[in-house]
């Protein structure tokens, strides 16, 4: 009896914790577009806290990207994940995933602008410190986060999982004041070895403070269990990278926001 009162008590602790984490949707815009993200944050947090902007895969914002907001707001972080893409934008196919993703990466001012957006809305959260404010991405979100970085844009650091490390050609970059932290799968096909030798050779050029993980045995879209775990298709999941991924994502923010 004394054990399942303690298990209850445990459990009792466990719900109140997780009930102090709340998320709703937030509407903002880029220009004349609609946009529409989702904040997540610790109600029991008074003080101003780091913020984490959270940019989603390629089918648009949805729960895998939501999922990692609320994890951040159990750590004490504010989350905010952006739309790229505009509100009710989303797709239902790898196709159509594909040819939004691939506009946004054709016409990276646009896709700085979208992502400046959504960091502009995070910064101006009454509940956010805006000079301890960092930037996560996963695969297209990965891209984006980088040219934030690349944009010059006022953060603490960036965080790229399994994202694009390529630019365009003519794109015009300002100094890079955020840190860079890089996640990347060892046999991902999409970012092979000379695309991370070409990406540490742009950032020692543009004298960024840069690090670059790679994870043996791991393939595109490694943190996203909803990718199954075949990595012969290219896109799979890998607990192992996954949770290595995220623990170096930690020591970066500690470092970086002071938590």
């Amino acid at each position: 009896m004394k054990n399942l009162l303690i298990l209850a008590a445990m459990l009792g602790v466990a719900v109140a914790s997780a009930a102090k984490v709340r998320g709703e949707a937030v509407t903002y815009r880029e220009g004349e577009t609609v946009l529409e993200g989702y904040l997540v944050y610790d109600d029991a947090v008074k003080k101003p806290a780091p913020g984490v902007l959270v940019v989603h895969e390629w089918k648009g914002l949805g729960p895998y990207e939501k999922r990692r907001a609320q994890m951040l707001a159990q750590m004490g972080y504010v989350a905010f994940c952006a739309d790229v893409y505009g509100k009710g934008v989303r797709a239902s196919t790898n196709e159509e995933a594909g040819k939004l993703a691939g506009s946004y990466k054709a016409d990276r001012p646009l896709l700085r602008r979208r992502v400046e957006a959504a960091l502009k809305v995070l910064k101006e959260n009454g509940r956010v410190d805006p000079k301890r404010v960092a930037a996560i991405g996963y695969c297209f979100g990965g891209t984006a986060v980088l040219e934030l970085a690349r944009s010059g844009a006022d953060l603490s650091g960036v965080v790229s999982f399994h994202g694009g490390l390529g630019t365009e050609e003519g794109e015009t970059d300002a100094p890079i004041r955020a840190k860079v932290l890089v996640l990347t799968g060892a046999d991902d096909r999409s970012v092979p070895p000379s695309a991370v030798a070409s990406f540490e050779e742009e950032m020692r050029k543009a004298g960024a403070d840069y690090q670059v993980i790679s994870y043996g045995g791991a393939v595109h879209g490694f943190s996203n269990p909803d990718h199954g775990d075949d990595p012969s298709k290219g896109v799979a999941y890998n607990a192992s990278a996954d949770g290595r991924s995220w623990e170096a994502m930690k020591v970066f923010f500690a470092e970086i926001l002071g938590r």
